[in-house]
């Protein structure tokens, strides 16, 4: 007999039959960081007080909660630049935990106080905390976040979520002159208690998403893995093959012109200003919604959906190539990244064609030669080695 029953969320009864409007909601309190990390997109200096003077208001942001809640919502992400940087976190953590709402945090750990620590451990987030690492040691980490003594108060943030038993993961950027120090940030990773695999790696780096720096956007260009790093990486799980015919025996296929195949604009993301948009790298003004003048709801339900299903690529280039390449799947091509990098929806990303060229070759989906948008045959490819992992 069995006295446990699995349930879809739009199965609970509080939505009578209903599918939720909003599954999660992420929050960026602020773009500021006490970081000034060299390959961040979105960072703005600490103490920026015409940013700060922009930001949302306590009561704002508690009103977005409580609208996405009342849409059926069970998760809010906060997120940043830095959000513990926000004098009200503790208020809105509380806020959110009390509606009955789980809570994902972002943060570099610099700023976790005893008081933080012990109301996570007090009012657990639900969810395990995510804590971004820039380096093993005071000399690298310090580099990376371009602010001296970083290293020490993301040590002490550390020790206190470890203290309070409060479970935590840890990610990282693989930047060139971190490299030498894989193999000791993955031993310490594998002694904290809520990691089960290996720690999440970003190094294909986004640009400025607001487009506001082109000197930082040259620097990051040049910290950004190699397609063959990439496949380097990415390959090391002894799982990654088996994994990857599962996936691409799913989502492998042209997306045609229409720009929008992700999840962008099926939920929503708050930007620090109180602006909805469909992801959180697009910035593009033609593609959010101020929540000052509409509810969450209409914001959802009406205006980016609308914007979502309208999006169609006219850009020759793109129709050319992404429209027709079966690569979909493995490529990061999105309106997100096209806006990033070059301000339109839809212009070819180059870096991220030649990223998913790479594991295509990996996996002999492509020949060494070959465009896959010029592929035809690309169905028996893709089932071919899909269907190995059957055998």
């Amino acid at each position: 007999m069995t006295y446990i029953k699995k349930l879809k969320p739009h199965e609970f009864s509080i939505w009578h039959g209903k599918r939720p409007l909003l599954g999660q909601l992420d929050i960026e309190l602020t773009e500021r960081c006490n970081n000034n990390c060299i390959h961040c997109c979105i960072n703005l200096p600490e103490n920026d007080a015409e940013a700060r003077s922009r930001e949302m208001s306590t009561d704002f942001v508690k009103d977005v909660i409580k609208q996405a809640a009342d849409l059926g919502c069970l998760t809010v992400r906060f997120t940043g630049g830095e959000p513990l940087l926000r004098e009200d976190l503790t208020e809105l953590y509380e806020f959110t935990r009390r509606l009955g709402m789980q809570v994902i945090l972002f943060t570099n750990a610099r700023l976790i106080t005893p008081d933080l620590a012990s109301l996570l451990a007090k009012m657990p987030p639900g969810r395990v905390v995510e804590v971004s690492v820039y380096g093993m040691s005071p000399a690298s980490y310090d580099r990376v976040a371009g602010c001296k003594g970083a290293f020490v108060e993301f040590r002490c943030g550390v020790d206190l979520l470890l203290q309070h038993k409060i479970p935590f993961v840890v990610k990282g950027p693989m930047l060139p002159f971190l490299k030498d120090e894989l193999e000791a940030f993955e031993a310490w990773a594998a002694t904290i208690p809520a990691m089960d695999k290996l720690p999440g790696y970003s190094m294909n780096f986004d640009l400025r998403s607001r487009r506001d720096d082109p000197a930082k956007n040259a620097r990051i260009t040049k910290l950004r893995a190699t397609p063959e790093e990439t496949v380097g990486m990415v390959s090391r799980s002894p799982l990654y093959l088996k994994d990857m015919k599962q996936f691409c025996g799913k989502f492998m296929g042209p997306p045609g012109n229409k720009l929008f195949s992700c999840g962008a604009g099926h939920g929503t993301c708050i930007d620090a200003y109180g602006n909805a948009q469909m992801c959180l790298p697009l910035r593009d003004a033609a593609t959010v919604v101020d929540l000052r003048a509409v509810t969450l709801k209409t914001a959802l339900g009406e205006l980016l959906s609308a914007m979502r299903e309208s999006a169609v690529a006219t850009n020759p280039d793109y129709l050319r190539r992404c429209a027709v390449c079966f690569l979909k799947g493995l490529c990061e091509q999105c309106p997100a990244k096209s806006w990033m990098e070059n301000g339109t929806l839809d212009t070819p990303v180059e870096y991220l064609c030649n990223v998913a060229h790479a594991q295509a070759r990996y996996l002999g989906l492509v020949g060494d030669n070959e465009n896959a948008w010029e592929v035809d045959a690309w169905r028996g490819r893709v089932a071919q080695f899909s269907g190995d992992n059957a055998k």
